[in-house]
């Protein structure tokens, strides 16, 4: 375990242009997020939880600010060196599960191993092994088609912890889903992070959810304040 935070968020603004209007999403958004523990983000829609998450898996830059993975500071890396932080230290999911339709469950999860150079044969046992842990050893040769919305999400959550991250990243992951497939999805995505040390920001509507994280964080005027 690493003895700083494995994600940390500094002074984080972000600014959108709306034709004359500078809209401020973000402003002086700062976190910490440790390895091993599991924390909501809320807010109202619009509050910009999505634009956080981006920022912190490296997808968009900021307008200013820092972030840093494992303590390296991440903000002006070229668009190379942040995909391939984003392969080996960081798994997203999100709302829409984002499958591809036409390969089956287990190549979906074998996927982002084959990008960051594993063999095959090791891609296809660390997803097949995934897959077993998360109830879907009989589903591993069925395209996302054949599969229920519940069974669709936790593909996503097996291909989101493929490469071993230290950090995941969650965007409303259950909130397609009816209450009861929400909360089971939710307890399957949470037994495999703690299972696997990983460090967890999860932006939730649900506030049931949330309050079975170790902690919440609330954004509110573009910044970060406990529940």
């Amino acid at each position: 375990m690493s003895e700083g935070p494995v994600l940390s968020l500094r002074d984080l603004h972000r600014t959108y242009r709306s034709g004359d209007r500078l809209l401020h999403v973000l402003d002086g958004a700062e976190l910490d997020l440790s390895a091993g523990e599991i924390v909501g983000l809320v807010g109202p829609s619009g509050s910009g939880k999505s634009s956080l998450l981006h920022a912190a898996g490296l997808l968009e830059k900021p307008t200013s600010g820092r972030v840093l993975v494992e303590g390296r500071d991440c903000t002006d890396l070229s668009d190379a060196q942040r995909t391939r932080v984003r392969l080996s230290a960081i798994g997203f999911v999100y709302q829409a599960h984002h499958l591809s339709p036409e390969f089956t469950a287990v190549e979906n999860v074998m996927l982002p191993q084959l990008m960051a150079g594993r063999t095959p044969v090791q891609a296809r046992e660390r997803a097949s092994a995934l897959l077993s842990d998360l109830g879907l050893a009989e589903r591993l040769d069925h395209q996302p088609a054949q599969l229920s919305g519940g069974e669709q999400q936790r593909v996503a959550v097996a291909r989101s912890l493929a490469n071993r991250p230290r950090i995941l990243l969650a965007d409303e992951p259950t909130g397609n889903l009816d209450p009861e497939t929400s909360t089971s999805v939710f307890d399957s995505l949470r037994a495999m992070v703690r299972g696997q040390g990983t460090a967890a920001l999860i932006a939730t509507h649900n506030l049931e959810l949330a309050g079975r994280m170790d902690r919440v964080l609330t954004l509110r005027q573009g910044r970060i304040v406990a529940a």
